[in-house]
């Protein structure tokens, strides 16, 4: 049985190393990201930045509107990325034809699909905890009771309505970011980093739950977060030095 519930919450953030909700939002607490500087900034936990944005009042997210941050993009769960070799040099792709956010505030059935996509808003992969919520006996079956385990998981995303500022919209399963890597990068030696603006509602999360049965002794809930802003840039760094290997800015100005 799958139950589906979904909620959108609007919050701000209070700080990037802030675990507690309940802090004080500080605007100054933030480090700013320079897209012009080609240092690399230090990247969001996913978590600790949805929770803080989650737990803080509505009067305090005027704060952080606009405000940069940059997240860490989970390549181990991205199957259309790849480093290959273009004319003898490597060369960073991340395909985003099939990274919709598959929500019903994101669904626009009305939407001409020779202009505009259904799914406005794309999806890049953060993070994804799993929590283990102990065990329960139930008899699903007849005669015949068992131990239920529950387990959840929450799987965070940052979600962005411009991707067409990087590269023109066009039906082709391989489109996305694409960068010319140095010829030395070793593969398998790439991380992401993708820049952001906040903007409202800042935040949402989404809830489905299965429901445990003979066959499948485990409840299950799963709970997509989403940080919610405009991408401004995105980065291939290598995972050994820290060095940006490639930039990719958004083409038409915020």
């Amino acid at each position: 049985m799958c139950l589906l519930l979904s909620k959108c919450c609007t919050a701000a953030l209070a700080a990037v190393f802030l675990c507690s909700p309940a802090h004080a939002a500080d605007p100054g607490a933030l480090p700013p990201v320079d897209l012009s500087s080609p240092a690399l900034p230090a990247a969001l936990d996913a978590q600790v930045g949805y929770e803080a944005l989650a737990g803080l009042p509505a009067a305090q997210r005027e704060a952080f509107r606009e405000r940069l941050i940059a997240v860490e993009v989970d390549l181990a769960n991205s199957p259309g990325f790849g480093v290959e070799l273009v004319d003898g040099r490597p060369e960073a792709r991340y395909r985003m034809a099939f990274n919709n956010v598959a929500e019903g505030w994101n669904w626009y059935p009305q939407a001409d699909p020779q202009r505009e996509d259904y799914y406005h808003a794309k999806f890049l992969p953060l993070k994804s905890v799993s929590v283990e919520r102990g065990e329960y006996v139930h008899e699903d079956k007849i005669g015949e009771p068992q131990r239920m385990k529950v387990n959840w998981r929450y799987d965070y995303f940052l979600a962005f309505e411009n991707l067409y500022d990087f590269y023109p919209r066009a039906a082709d399963d391989d489109a996305g970011f694409a960068a010319a890597l140095p010829a030395e990068t070793p593969a398998g030696a790439v991380r992401m980093l993708a820049l952001a603006s906040l903007s409202e509602p800042y935040v949402s999360e989404s809830t489905t739950f299965w429901k445990a049965t003979h066959g499948t002794p485990t409840d299950f809930t799963l709970k997509k977060r989403y940080l919610i802003g405009q991408l401004q840039a995105v980065c291939f760094v290598d995972a050994a030095s820290g060095r940006v290997l490639a930039r990719l800015q958004r083409k038409t100005a915020p």
